[in-house]
This record gives C-alpha cells, sequence and structure tokens, in this order.
C-alpha cells in the first residue's frame, strides 16, 4: 500500500484530467460516439501515462527535489530511493498493455503521434536525454505532454484539418509551453542548487513571467477567429495571463514567491476545463 500511496501522489491527480480531458474530447467531437477505444484512451492518459510522465520524473530529481519546498504534496512527491525502482517498473507495467490496444486499433499515423507522446513523457526526465535539462526544449517538451493526446485522440478518430483545428491546437501548445515555464520560474533557486538548467533558470525569472504573458495572450487571440462558440474560449486565457502579471518584474532570489500564482494555475484549470466541457455541448448540438 505504500507503493501504491507513492504512485498516486507521484501521478499528480490534480493533473489526471490535463491529459485525459484532450484525448477524449478531442476523439468525441470527431467520431460523436462513446465507443471501447475512447474509454481505454481516456483512461490510458487519465492514470498510466500520468504515473509514467511524473513517476519517472520524480525518480530522476530527487536530488534537486529534496531542496524544493514544493515536493512532497499535491505539486510533487518526494519518493523514497526504496521505491524508485519500483515506481519505474510501475510505469512501464502500466502503460505497456494500454499502448499494444491503441497501437492496434490505430492507422500508421496515429502509431506516429503515440510513440512522439509515450517518447516526449521518456526523454523530459530520463538520464541521457532529459529535456527538461534542456532551455526552450524543456517548455516545448512539456506542451506536447498535454496536446499530444488531443492529437492522438484526432488522428485515431480520423479527424479532418482545418485551419481552425489547427488554430486551436496552437492555442493550446502556447498555453501549455507559457504553463510550464511560468511554473520552472518558482524552481529557479532550487534547480540552479541541484545544478538543473531550465527556461527559468537560463533567461531569468522575469524574462520566463513576460515571455508566459505574452504566450497566454496569444493563445487567446489565436481562438478569436474560430467564430461562435469556439471563439467564446479566448477568454479562459485572460485569468492565466492576468494570473502572472503580480510577478512582471520578479527577482530570482525571490523567484518561490511565483507559487502563489501557480497554486491559482491549478484551479483555473478546472474552470477552463467546465467552460471548455459547455462549449463543446453547445458546438456539438448546433453541427
Amino acid at each position: 500500500m505504500s507503493l501504491v500511496r507513492s504512485l498516486f501522489v507521484a501521478s499528480r491527480p490534480l493533473s489526471w484530467v490535463n491529459t485525459a480531458f484532450p484525448f477524449a474530447a478531442a476523439y468525441f467531437v470527431t467520431t460523436r460516439d462513446v465507443d471501447l477505444v475512447l474509454v481505454i484512451g481516456a483512461l490510458y492518459f487519465l492514470i498510466p501515462y500520468n504515473v509514467a510522465m511524473y513517476g519517472i520524473n520524480d525518480v530522476f530529481d530527487y536530488e534537486s527535489d529534496l531542496r524544493n519546498p514544493r515536493k512532497g504534496g499535491v505539486e510533487g512527491a518526494l519518493l523514497d530511493p526504496g521505491v524508485h525502482r519500483a515506481t519505474l517498473i510501475a510505469a512501464a507495467a502500466s502503460n505497456v498493455p494500454f499502448l499494444v490496444y491503441l497501437f492496434a486499433v490505430g492507422s500508421p499515423l496515429s502509431a506516429v503521434v503515440l510513440v512522439i507522446s509515450v517518447f516526449a513523457v521518456v526523454a523530459y526526465s530520463a538520464p541521457g536525454l532529459r529535456f527538461k535539462e534542456r532551455p526552450f526544449v524543456d517548455s516545448i517538451t512539456s506542451s506536447v505532454h498535454f496536446v499530444s493526446p488531443a492529437v492522438f485522440g484526432l488522428t485515431l478518430a480520423g479527424a479532418q484539418v482545418t485551419t481552425g483545428l489547427i488554430a486551436i491546437l496552437v492555442s493550446f501548445f502556447l498555453w501549455g509551453a507559457a504553463s510550464h515555464a511560468f511554473g520552472a520560474v518558482q524552481d529557479i533557486v532550487a534547480d540552479r542548487e541541484g545544478r538543473i538548467s531550465s527556461i527559468a533558470t537560463e533567461i531569468g525569472g522575469r524574462a520566463t513571467v513576460r515571455l508566459a504573458f505574452v504566450a497566454y495572450v496569444l493563445a487567446g487571440v489565436l481562438l478569436l477567429f474560430l467564430g461562435l462558440p469556439g471563439a467564446i474560449a479566448s477568454v479562459l486565457a485572460l485569468p492565466y495571463a492576468l494570473s502572472v502579471l503580480p510577478f512582471w518584474s520578479i527577482s530570482d532570489e525571490n523567484a518561490e514567491s511565483a507559487n502563489r500564482g501557480w497554486k491559482r494555475f491549478l484551479g483555473f484549470n478546472f474552470a477552463s476545463g467546465f467552460v471548455v466541457t459547455l462549449l463543446l455541448i453547445w458546438w456539438c448540438a448546433t453541427t
């Protein structure tokens, strides 16, 4: 039970919906059907995907996490070294059956997307790759973690590519990159002490916050061109953009104070998900 609890905390249950919802929404609005593929895919991106993504991260970030006051709760586990090996085994064991099924029911294109998605999960934290320590690549890879389930759902369902769909995906990608970048600001001190590079340690907290603000705004602007009801979603970018503004001139020495904004971010995700769900229902009912 100790291992189960460790895996549960490590998988960031507050963030499960951030990966499962994009897949489920993308697949459903394309097929308009709730079938076995949707259920299994949603379950995969809900739990096993996050066990792998965050479990691998917590194992190989243990030394730096020891210096990080945020770790040890809902914002990230501080995994006891005694469960590190078991965590990696559990991540692989929970992912493989789902992946075999999803590859089997998909197309060559969806298979490519799924490979990229899983590779990004592993490459972000695994030794020898450690994309999380490559400034700018870290934010790009993190965004792929959340956008790729949606792209996989679309390719699995055989969605038609339109300019509106591209705008939505680019907007989602900008949101993901901005969110990672802002999240990295609060860890500047701990990351530097642990000799871990990030977009925030590279260009500093102030520049990172401003970059995140611009990305959030651009994400909202892109959605304005969708027409109703999609354009309403552009408003959802405002809380995120406004939330980072108080840290516009943050110093690296005081970077941990950005955690206040990050905690608001976690709450915004649930509110935004609720609004997006209503908009999807509206769109499905009128098309």
